[in-house]
């Protein structure tokens, strides 16, 4: 088997809305990191992860290990991340870390197979995947920006309605996420109420990243009964996580309190959840996220898939793991259509219909690069001087006394 010759790292810079969370809003430019590896018969394979720089060093500096690998040799990789990381510095850190690598490793496996990714991990049990689209409050631009993006303002029910609309009639939708933990817990719950008057077919969810204390979730709860899909991270930690559970009929879905093995266990201990987002980044690749959603089945817990701000190589690992997995139950988050605008792969790849993308069936991932769209996000990361994401501060621009200190209500 053809093996690694070279390996580039790249960090980019994409245009991203002013989108609201409880710990500010997010900048104009969001962070990315591009892993392209070519192997010595020019086959390409590609990865993806966030782009604060902590992340890219760790990247960079495991990438001249991998050269003269195979790609069907996943110990190699391993072996890389345990010399460059070492076993002191977090699970989650080395996983993030090891993702991209993974994702690429398989994709040029796949490639010279001539197989989608999906046969490589198993199979694919469906021929379709389905999202949910991600609604975030929102200003109506940035203000350096001057005027209204696309998307407009959406800074109370309707603006959120209105966007709900927007996704259901452009990506055909039938799940939809509220991020909150922005305004007063009455207004968001207000929002989901509005949101199942307008779209009563449409499944929901909310979001709070833990802004709610105990008496508040358990509040909301009350209210939200019967209207929720589920309920994610409205508080934070297992043991809180667990009392809100006892207390309400609503599903509790996280991706907060479990990044690792032993959280599982103690998620499992607590009976602290009912949903379990995986996310192949935070898990370390594409087979240990395929890995955990069978043993959170096995454990009686439903699966769904967490998104960060992404480009369409994430998107394309994020539906091949899906596709695999028999333990996934509920439509997978994805922030894409914010970003798709920037998108560094050929957009047919990453067609929703119906709110759901067709796995694809061409060898690897099933994606090609715009080296065009990526050489122009990289200048827009060497110009902007940026070098992690920074909602806290970008808010105080606007909001000087903004505090994010969890729990807000």
């Amino acid at each position: 088997m053809s093996r690694l010759r070279t390996v580039e790292v790249i960090p980019l810079a994409f245009a991203d809305p002013p989108l609201l969370n409880a710990w500010g809003v997010h900048e104009p430019l969001a962070l990315r990191t591009l892993v392209v590896l070519t192997l010595e018969d020019g086959t390409v394979g590609l990865g993806e992860a966030a782009g604060d720089l902590p992340l890219l060093e760790r990247i960079r500096a495991i990438g001249p290990r991998l050269l003269g690998s195979r790609v069907d040799d996943p110990g190699a990789l391993d072996a890389a991340v345990a010399a460059v990381l070492g076993p002191e510095l977090p699970l989650v850190q080395r996983n993030l870390a090891r993702s991209p690598f993974d994702v690429a490793f398989t994709d040029a496996w796949a490639r010279l197979e001539g197989v989608p990714v999906v046969e490589l991990l198993g199979g694919a049990v469906r021929a379709r995947v389905d999202y949910s689209g991600y609604l975030f409050y929102k200003w109506g631009g940035h203000p350096a920006a001057g005027d209204d993006d696309e998307w407009g303002s959406a800074l109370d029910p309707d603006g959120i309605v209105r966007l709900g609309r927007m996704f259901v009639e452009r990506f055909g939708f039938r799940s939809l996420k509220l991020k909150a933990g922005v305004f007063a817990p009455d207004t968001e719950i207000a929002t989901i109420h509005s949101l199942a008057a307008e779209l009563p077919d449409t499944l929901l969810r909310i979001d709070p990243n833990g802004a709610w204390s105990e008496a508040t979730a358990l509040a909301a709860a009350t209210k939200l009964e019967g209207v929720l899909d589920y309920l994610e991270d409205p508080v934070l930690g297992i043991d809180a996580m667990a009392r809100v559970r006892a207390a309400t009929a609503l599903p509790l879905a996280s991706n907060m309190i479990i990044n690792t093995p032993q959280d599982l266990e103690s998620v499992v201990a607590a009976s602290a959840l009912d949903i379990v987002l995986a996310d192949h980044h935070y898990w370390g690749g594409l087979r240990p996220a395929l890995d955990l959603a069978e043993e959170c089945a096995d454990a009686g817990l439903g699966v769904s898939m967490h998104s960060n701000s992404h480009l369409g190589v994430s998107l394309a690992a994020m539906t091949h793991v899906a596709a695999a997995s028999r333990a996934l139950t509920y439509a997978s988050d994805t922030h894409y259509p914010w970003n798709a605008r920037d998108d560094i792969v050929e957009r047919e790849a990453a067609d929703f219909t119906g709110g759901a993308i067709a796995v694809p069936t061409g060898p690897g991932l099933g994606v090609e690069l715009r080296r065009d769209v990526v050489q122009r996000l990289h200048r827009a990361y060497i110009a902007s001087g940026r070098t992690v994401r920074d909602d806290t501060s970008y808010a105080r621009t606007v909001d000087p006394g903004f505090d994010p200190r969890l729990p807000r209500f």
